[in-house]
C-alpha cells in the first residue's frame, strides 16, 4: 500500500529540513509539508530537503492536517510533527498494522515507550483527556499524541470538523464510534529541535489548547457515528 507522510508546520525552519531528510524515502511514496502560514523560511527549507509543500492559509493544526490529507494520493496517511520530537525511522511501526489490515487507525504512544521527555503539564493534560475519553466514549488509550497513521479513505469518511488542537482527539473518537479498529504502538519522543511549541511553549497556548481538547472530547462524544461502509469493522484493539 502507498504511504504519504504529512507534516503540518508553522515557523519550523529550524527543524523541518532535518525531519524531512530523516524520513525513509524507500518506505514512503509522498512527503508533504503543509505550511500553515509561516513567517519564516519553513517552506523553502522543506522544499530543499525534498518535500512537496502545500500551503494552508487557514490557521489551525487540524486545518493543516486536513489540507495534507486532501492533497495526498496515497492509501495510508502518516501524521508527523515537523519539530523533530518524533523519530521518522519509526514510521513503519505505525503503518505495518494498516498494511496487514489488522487496524484502521494506529496511534503512536509515548506512554507505552516510557519516554521521560514529555513535560509535566503535557503528561497531566494527556492523562485528563484520555480519562475523559474513556468516561464519555469508552475508549481506552494511553496517549493522544499526533504521531499516527490512518487509511486515507477512513479519515475522509469521518467528517472531521475540528480544525485546531482537538483534531487528534476528534479523529480517535469518531473512528471508534464508527466501528473502525484502533491500535497503539510505542514510539520514541524527545525535545523539539528548534523553535517554540505552539501548545506548550507559553501558558496562554497551553490553556487555549487544553480548553479546545476538552471541548472536543465532549462535542465528539455526542456526534452521531458514521456507519462503516467498507467492511473495516471490529471495534477497538487498544
Amino acid at each position: 500500500m502507498s504511504i504519504a507522510v504529512i507534516c503540518p508546520a508553522l515557523n519550523e525552519e529550524a527543524s523541518v529540513g532535518t525531519v524531512v531528510a530523516q524520513i525513509p524515502v524507500d518506505q514512503v511514496d509522498e512527503i508533504l509539508v503543509v505550511d500553515n502560514g509561516s513567517t519564516d523560511h519553513t517552506a523553502e527549507v522543506a522544499v530543499r530537503a525534498g518535500a512537496t509543500v502545500i500551503s494552508q492559509s487557514l490557521r489551525g493544526y487540524g486545518a493543516a492536517c486536513l489540507a495534507g490529507a486532501q492533497a495526498a494520493q496515497s492509501e495510508i496517511l502518516v501524521f508527523l510533527d515537523a519539530d523533530g520530537s518524533f523519530d521518522p525511522s519509526e514510521i513503519m511501526r505505525l503503518t505495518e498494522p494498516l498494511v496487514d489490515r489488522t487496524a484502521d487507525l494506529v496511534l503512536g504512544s509515548r506512554t507505552m515507550s516510557g519516554t521521560r521527555s514529555v513535560l509535566p503539564h503535557q503528561r497531566f493534560g494527556n492523562w485528563l483527556a484520555t480519562r475523559l475519553m474513556s468516561l464519555f466514549s469508552g475508549i481506552a488509550v494511553t496517549d493522544l499524541g499526533p504521531f499516527r497513521a490512518i487509511r486515507r479513505n477512513v479519515l475522509l469518511q469521518l467528517g472531521m470538523s475540528e480544525m485546531t488542537y482537538g483534531w487528534p482527539i476528534e479523529m480517535v473518537i469518531l473512528a471508534h464510534r464508527a466501528g473502525y479498529r484502533l491500535m497503539e504502538v510505542p514510539v520514541s519522543y524527545g525535545p523539539r529541535l528548534g523553535g517554540e511549541s505552539k501548545v506548550s511553549g507559553t501558558i496562554k497556548g497551553s490553556v487555549r489548547a487544553g480548553y479546545c481538547i476538552l471541548a472536543t472530547v465532549a462535542r465528539s462524544a455526542r456526534r452521531t457515528p458514521i456507519r462503516v461502509s467498507d467492511g473495516s469493522t471490529g471495534g477497538s484493539d487498544v
